[in-house]
């Protein structure tokens, strides 16, 4: 009787030791899941700039329109610079003293002609409509705040220019020039993924003539291959806490949301597979 009494007693032992360690386990991990700083990096060389997933994901509208409009990437460094002077690169819905009614990424003026405030709130119209004016001239040979100021006409001309390092490395990422260049350090996932919301996103934003895209169950499969394919790719890293996205694949490289990194994968030729989270929780 004693000996099944010791036994009993050890089996509720061990299974109170287990029950503890994988408590312990699962509050550990919820520990750095709270912890964690969300960010975005782009690596281009020595640099790495550093921002949070609402501005990486603007700034890979802003890439993805210029590729859309067929605008060389300078376009891009261009744009991405003026937002983040303008707006930080979030879509505000605010000016400021000097302009009280600007509005979006660029701060555009409804009263100086750019549009209606529901349009300059619209970040791809907004987008369209900044390229539209730089378009007008050679911005190829200018200096970035100086094609930036030529199109804002802002009261602090030189001051693109302190955004020109960042906007450069996301710009040769998000069009497709630095592949694998831009990570995302992010807390699991808080919903199931939207396959058809991604297509309609990247159709929106790269132009439908631009992509090929199937839903396959939890997946996204784009027809992408040299700077376009690495330009959607890394646009699905940038977007991946919004949609939800788990893993980025393309050209024998996969972006793992778990491993906060890009590692070597099996991937098919001339795809980028976004795979989106089935439930709340992954990654």
């Amino acid at each position: 009787m004693k000996r099944k009494t010791r036994a009993a007693t050890a089996i509720a032992l061990s299974v109170g030791i287990v029950g503890g360690g994988i408590w312990a386990a699962t509050a550990f991990i919820d520990q750095q899941q709270t912890l964690l700083i969300e960010r975005c990096t782009a690596a281009v060389g020595a640099d790495e700039h550093r921002l949070d997933p609402e501005q990486a994901s603007n700034a890979a509208l802003i890439a993805a329109v210029s590729i859309d409009r067929g605008l060389q990437a300078r376009a891009a460094t261009i744009g991405i610079a003026t937002s983040v002077q303008e707006s930080k690169l979030r879509n505000i819905d605010y000016g400021d003293t000097a302009g009280p009614d600007s509005r979006g990424l660029f701060q555009q003026r409804p009263s100086q002609g750019w549009g209606t405030e529901a349009q300059v709130m619209d970040p791809v119209y907004a987008a369209n409509r900044f390229y539209q004016e730089l378009e007008k001239f050679d911005y190829v040979t200018m200096e970035v705040t100086d094609a930036a100021q030529k199109v804002q006409r802002s009261a602090f001309p030189k001051a693109y220019a302190d955004h020109e390092p960042e906007g450069r490395a996301y710009a040769s990422a998000l069009t497709g020039n630095s592949p694998a260049a831009v990570n995302c350090i992010l807390k699991r996932t808080e919903t199931a993924g939207d396959p058809e919301l991604v297509i309609s996103q990247l159709e929106e934003q790269f132009g439908d003539q631009n992509i090929q895209a199937e839903a396959l169950g939890n997946e996204v499969h784009v027809s992408a291959s040299n700077t376009l394919g690495w330009a959607v790719a890394q646009w699905a890293v940038a977007n991946a806490k919004s949609q939800s996205s788990v893993a980025v694949s393309h050209s024998g490289l996969q972006w793992d949301r778990k491993a906060q990194a890009w590692k070597q994968a099996i991937t098919e030729d001339g795809k980028v597979i976004i795979t989106l989270a089935r439930s709340n929780g992954e990654g």
